[in-house]
């Protein structure tokens, strides 16, 4: 099949057009109205909304566990620093996951850190730097925000039939974090690091 071309002449080829300015082809909100999954456009629409949700505030616990892991000091720090390292990276997977699932439901996924801060649930946390039982409660307390709604949002999908937002809420949002906050909580068990005989 051939194609036409129009010949341009005396035009600039080379050089990168990176001023370009356009309007959103999709509104925050919305989703596509007709895709080939089997759920109605209104049935997405009210999961990729709670997903947002789960969304922001999954990037805002992602984001906490990055500057804890920055900012911790203390007898504990080595093994902390290192935890809370690598619950940010399991996190920024289940970031993905949700992300990835929003527009597979033909949503638009919240994205920029002003975005999430407006929506997110969790309480920020201060600039500077907190003591180690500080930041583990607030990273706990975060968790809490998001097992509750991964619970909802799976019985809500459940109702709705869409099985693939049900089964992301439980497998790869609701026992990640439910092991993250396991693995947190038994740092704030009182017990010396030595025992004295």
């Amino acid at each position: 099949m051939a194609v036409a071309m129009k010949k341009v002449e005396n035009k600039d080829l080379i050089t990168p057009h990176w001023h370009e300015k356009a309007k959103e082809i999709q509104k925050y909100g919305s989703v596509v109205k007709d895709l080939p999954n089997a759920l109605e456009s209104d049935v997405r629409e009210a999961m990729c909304a709670k997903l947002n949700q789960l969304l922001a505030d999954s990037i805002t616990l992602r984001d906490m566990y990055k500057k804890h892991h920055w900012q911790v000091a203390g007898p504990t720090f080595y093994q902390l620093h290192l935890l809370f390292d690598k619950h940010f990276e399991e996190q920024v997977e289940i970031v993905d996951v949700i992300a990835e699932r929003i527009q597979l439901l033909g949503g638009v996924t919240i994205a920029m850190g002003a975005d999430v801060a407006e929506v997110s649930q969790i309480q920020r946390p201060p600039r500077g730097r907190e003591e180690v039982p500080v930041q583990i409660s607030r990273l706990l307390d975060a968790h809490r925000v998001i097992i509750e709604e991964c619970r909802k949002l799976a019985e809500d999908a459940d109702k709705a039939g869409d099985d693939g937002t049900n089964d992301l809420a439980v497998s790869d949002v609701l026992r990640p974090n439910e092991l993250q906050s396991w693995f947190l909580s038994q740092h704030l068990v009182e017990m010396p690091l030595t025992f004295a005989e």
